[in-house]
């Protein structure tokens, strides 16, 4: 059965949030989040059953709504979120997928996974704190994944006596750090997520605030990031070739489509080797169909008998990415160890791992004032920095401003697997400023890794 054009436009639309949670120690992420949760009638009477009976064990007489999120046991001993929770919930007019990360410095890093596909970040303040740097290095991550929508919400407005000079000023500073950033939208809410103020239901203490609850911006907020307009991209996972008597002869091309969209009788360009062949036919779940988009699972077939194999990458033959061994970008260092310039490194883009050199590292973002420290010579835990990376092999990369999925790879350590960076091709921020740095000595070639 074939896929109709009204049904793949039908597809395209969809009702899912994806958003991420971030701010400093003790801002009351988790507890947000449980109150999101607890207000919008998501959670299960045994879990907030679980909850209760845990608070009441801590000596708490209300129940503790962070516990609705931080499960890990070290997470509730201490207090504090490590890990990033994932939470699925509803409501009429929406489905949300909810990634809290944690506060602590250390674990910024948790960030840029929970952010990675989010299309909305919350950020959380304490009204007596305001803007700290940790507020700022969060706006800053949220802006280099090119998260479109950015909420500030002013927490804890309770201990301030709901006032409203404190939440404008502190909306003022972070809202011109931002747009300096380039993160194209932002809305400040002012909420006391313990007490419940405009997280689901309006503030009675708050009548000077007149815009959404943060329920409301959540269930309303345009989710324009839609894969299918991207430029169409499909990374090889597998190649399928039964030889069997039933399919002596079929060869088959297997994985996600990471962006856009393919048709039979299209003609594509495999990359890196640029051969070019058209597709004859599009498997999905078992059924032949004439157009296959972004992220559906499929099998293609192609009209010649190519060598393709597992990290190539296939293309429209009139909107292929160029390929290139050297790789500029902005890298978020996650590892422990840090990463120098000289330094041999596995570099994963989509389903292509190949070897790579860290040839220059041209600067390091002070988040501050924004400025660049230039050849910083390494990158340390949680360090945001300009990279370029020599690459064995050529890849087709994509800006990271024009795709998500394709403009992003990972550093990995040969050694022991250790994921070192997250990295993303391109300009970094949205208003990038330019960097002047010095050239740095160039990387040591030995041991097959001379390219």
């Amino acid at each position: 059965m074939s896929t109709t054009t009204e049904q793949f436009t039908d597809a395209s639309a969809t009702t899912l949030l994806r958003f991420a949670t971030a701010g400093s120690v003790d801002d009351g992420k988790s507890t947000l989040v449980g109150r999101l949760l607890h207000d919008s009638k998501s959670v299960l009477t045994d879990q907030l059953e679980a909850v209760e009976a845990a608070s009441l064990k801590r000596g708490q007489e209300a129940p503790d709504l962070a516990l609705l999120t931080d499960g890990l046991r070290a997470e509730r001993e201490q207090g504090i979120t490590i890990d990033v929770a994932y939470r699925y919930f509803a409501t009429a007019r929406r489905r949300f997928i909810l990634a809290d990360t944690p506060g602590h410095v250390q674990y910024t890093r948790n960030m840029v996974t929970g952010a990675s596909t989010a299309e909305l970040a919350v950020v959380l303040v304490d009204a007596r704190n305001g803007v700290v740097e940790q507020t700022r290095r969060h706006a800053a991550v949220a802006a280099l994944l090119r998260v479109p929508h950015v909420v500030l919400a002013v927490n804890k407005m309770d201990l301030v006596e709901y006032a409203e000079p404190v939440f404008a000023a502190i909306a003022e500073e972070f809202t011109t750090y931002a747009s300096e950033l380039g993160v194209p939208e932002i809305t400040a809410i002012p909420i006391s997520a313990l007490a419940g103020d405009n997280v689901v239901e309006p503030s009675a203490n708050m009548d000077w605030y007149g815009g959404p609850t943060v329920l409301e911006h959540l269930e309303t907020v345009p989710v324009s990031h839609d894969l299918t307009a991207c430029h169409a991209r499909f990374p090889v996972q597998y190649v399928i070739r039964p030889q069997t008597a039933e399919h002596p002869d079929y060869r088959g091309y297997a994985g996600q489509i990471a962006a856009g969209a393919f048709r039979v009788g299209e003609q594509i360009t495999v990359l890196p080797s640029g051969r070019t062949s058209t597709i004859t036919g599009i498997d999905a779940l078992g059924e032949s169909v004439d157009i296959a988009w972004a992220p559906q699972s499929v099998t293609i077939r192609l009209a010649d008998d190519i060598d393709i194999s597992r990290g190539d990458l296939l293309a429209p033959s009139g909107d292929a990415p160029a390929t290139s061994q050297d790789v500029e970008a902005t890298v978020c260092h996650v590892a422990d160890q840090p990463l120098a310039v000289g330094q041999r490194v596995l570099l994963k883009h989509t389903t292509r791992t190949v070897k790579a050199i860290v040839k220059e590292i041209p600067s390091r973002l002070t988040l501050d004032d924004l400025s660049q420290h230039p050849n910083p010579g390494q990158l340390v835990a949680n360090d945001i920095g300009r990279v370029k990376v020599r690459t064995a092999e050529p890849l087709a990369l994509d800006a990271y401003a024009d795709s998500r999925r394709t403009g992003s790879f990972l550093l990995i350590d040969p050694a022991d697997g250790t994921t070192l960076a997250a990295g993303m091709a391109g300009e970094s921020f949205a208003d990038a400023k330019a960097v002047t740095a010095g050239a740095s000595p160039d990387a040591a070639d030995d041991e097959g890794w001379d390219f």
